[in-house]
């Protein structure tokens, strides 16, 4: 059976493990090659869980290689418009082309709004928004080049809604369902569509650390995940404590394929129910 993405190129940020791996090899498996960029390095005001290495850049190359598609990966801070051009430079003429852009790239650190310091505001406010920008401003043209495509930005639950302790975050993700709108209106002539899509809590390692488990479970006396548990099961509609990243790249590849071709401009959510309860 063809994939659905036979004969189509991807980009995605963030891609060395947990979504965006998790992405990139979805839609390999629908027959996709992929464009993959990550930062792979530390940043000082994330301090609850490691920072993905090139280890795991190229972890994600062997598994999309794996299903016999290829990928270009590349070291690469979405922070950094120059370096997201030429990473997709590189991967648009050793492939052919661009049919799918998936702003995936996003930090998070914890803590009131009136505690946070400035440069925890900055971090994720220059990654997860502005890195989302800098990603379709790089990706858009070579969409436009190809006659159409999917831009697709990964945004939260935290992009619907507010949520406590974590105000920089929020701020950015309901920053690029504004981004998202707007640019659904101005790329339609070319016939780029453009959504979000809103997970819950999702299990990766943003989540399964003691920083988070603590945030949600303050009272424990050690921040374990049986701990936290309860209030993981607590946000979301259905009795679960998170969704798994398929779940979430199921969405996007979705939205990426043909059988999406009228859909822009819209917010979905793959969320537990969690916009509901």
């Amino acid at each position: 059976m063809v994939g659905r993405l036979e004969g189509k190129v991807a980009f995605v940020t963030g891609a060395a493990r947990g979504l965006g791996r998790s992405h990139a090899v979805r839609l390999a498996e629908e027959g996709a090659d992929i464009i993959a960029v990550d930062i792979c390095a530390p940043l000082p005001t994330v301090e609850t869980y490691p920072a993905a290495t090139r280890a795991d850049l190229d972890q994600t190359m062997r598994e999309v290689e794996k299903l016999d598609r290829r990928i270009i990966a590349t070291v690469a801070d979405v922070r950094d418009h120059g370096a997201l051009q030429n990473a997709l430079a590189e991967g648009v003429a050793e492939l052919g082309g661009l049919d799918i852009a998936i702003a995936n790239a996003g930090i998070v650190s914890f803590g009131s709004a009136l505690e946070l310091n400035e440069n925890q505001w900055r971090d994720v406010l220059d990654i997860n928004l502005t890195g989302v920008w800098n990603t379709a401003r790089a990706a858009a043209p070579h969409l436009i080049a190809r006659g159409g495509g999917a831009l697709l930005f990964v945004s939260s639950i935290g992009g619907l809604r507010g949520m406590m302790n974590v105000a920089h975050y929020v701020s950015a993700k309901h920053g690029i369902v504004g981004l998202m709108r707007t640019m659904a209106n101005e790329l339609a002539p070319h016939r780029v569509r453009v959504n979000t899509v809103h997970p819950t809590n999702a299990d990766t390692d943003m989540i399964q650390n003691p920083g988070t488990y603590r945030m949600f479970a303050p009272d424990a006396p050690e921040p374990t995940q049986e701990a936290a548990l309860p209030a993981f099961v607590g946000i979301n509609a259905l009795e679960v404590p998170w969704v798994e990243p398929v779940d979430i790249s199921n969405a996007l590849l979705f939205l990426a394929s043909d059988e999406a071709r009228y859909i822009t401009g819209v917010t979905l959510p793959v969320d537990a129910g969690a916009m509901v309860k």
